[in-house]
């Protein structure tokens, strides 16, 4: 497999579109997300498109077992990655402690412990290999406390510091990690986290611009890219200005 690269999360939104960049640089893939069906008419679509192989695993990382079943898979066909696309990730919306600890569970399993897990698994071969770049998806909610939110905003701000501290461990080494931080998009997100109709996702981006920064500012090795210019200003000229209660009152009103 050429330039073989795993994306998680690839059954829509973002994972969609960074699988069809991937794909039209012709480049072979591993489709991972929970749901089959739409995981096989992708990569029927990018098959015949642009001729790639493409490999479906229909699993939920949320399980540890389901990781070591990607871990397995890709030990036991001895392919090499050289891409590695950390995008599944959900949130929620709710007051920390009326929230279900099940589904907050779940979000750190898959926000933090997988993309975790599949970076310090994928990481050494690159390093040997003296080639290899790992996007993992962020959000412009890593750079604040986000209360409504909590947990979301946190496993975000662990993704950005692990992802820049790993970059910098690596540096020169051939290998590459890169955090994309884009801020609402509209994908099946703001379904998932009951936040359909909040102000945030009123003027969201497309999940093809938003891939298409990111492995742009991947294959560039950059650490971060902040897929939306304003927001960009935001976080890096005006949030660290902003008394914290009030960056935190605003972020709330903009969830409601």
């Amino acid at each position: 497999m050429s330039g073989l690269g795993i994306v998680t999360g690839a059954s829509s939104g973002i994972g969609r579109a960074l699988a069809r960049e991937h794909a039209r640089r012709e480049r072979d893939l591993i489709l991972v997300a929970r749901r089959e069906p739409e995981l096989n008419a992708l990569a029927a679509e990018l098959r015949t498109r642009y001729g790639v192989t493409v490999d479906v695993l229909a699993r939920d990382l949320t399980d540890a077992g389901s990781r070591e079943e990607l871990s397995d898979y890709v030990n036991k066909q001895g392919l090499t990655v050289d891409y590695l696309f950390n995008n599944a990730g959900f949130g929620g919306t709710g007051d920390f402690a009326g929230q279900d600890w099940g589904r907050l569970s779940d979000m750190i399993q898959l926000n933090v412990v997988a993309v975790t897990e599949f970076m310090h698994l994928f990481l050494p071969g690159m390093i040997e290999r003296g080639y290899g770049r790992i996007l993992n998806t962020s959000s412009t909610a890593a750079f604040m406390p986000g209360p409504g939110q909590a947990v979301y905003f946190a496993t975000k701000a662990f993704v950005n510091s692990v992802s820049k501290a790993v970059a910098a461990e690596v540096s020169g080494s051939g290998v590459t990690v890169t955090a994309l931080c884009p801020g609402a998009v509209d994908t099946g997100f703001a379904e998932t986290a009951d936040m359909a109709d909040s102000l945030l996702f009123k003027t969201a981006g497309t999940p093809e611009s938003t891939a298409r920064q990111g492995y742009t500012a991947m294959e560039a090795g950059r650490l971060e890219v902040i897929t939306e210019v304003g927001m960009g200003m935001m976080i890096k000229g005006v949030l660290p200005f902003t008394p914290e209660r009030l960056s935190m009152a605003i972020i709330k009103k903009l969830q409601s």
